[in-house]
C-alpha cells in the first residue's frame, strides 16, 4: 500500500513500457499555486480577525473584572 506521497511522485517516474506520464504544465502549476496561496491569503486573513476579536474579548473581560473589584 502506498502513502499519497509515493503516488505523486511515481508520477513523475518514467514508466518501464515508454509511455509518458500524465504532467502537467508550467502555466498550469503556477495558477494553482496562485490559488492556493490566495485561499491561504484569505484563510489568514480570517484568523487574524478572530485572533484580534478573541484578544479584545479577553481584555474587556480582565477590565471589567478589575473595575468590578475596584467599585465593590
Amino acid at each position: 500500500m502506498s502513502t499519497p506521497l509515493e503516488r505523486s511522485i511515481a508520477r513523475f517516474r518514467p514508466t518501464d513500457d515508454g509511455a509518458s506520464t500524465a504532467r502537467i504544465s508550467a502555466a498550469a502549476f503556477r495558477a494553482a499555486v496562485e490559488q492556493r496561496l490566495g485561499n491561504l491569503e484569505r484563510d489568514m486573513g480570517e484568523l487574524k480577525g478572530r485572533l484580534n476579536g478573541l484578544i479584545f474579548l479577553v481584555i474587556g473581560t480582565v477590565l471589567t473584572q478589575v473595575l468590578l473589584k475596584v467599585l465593590q
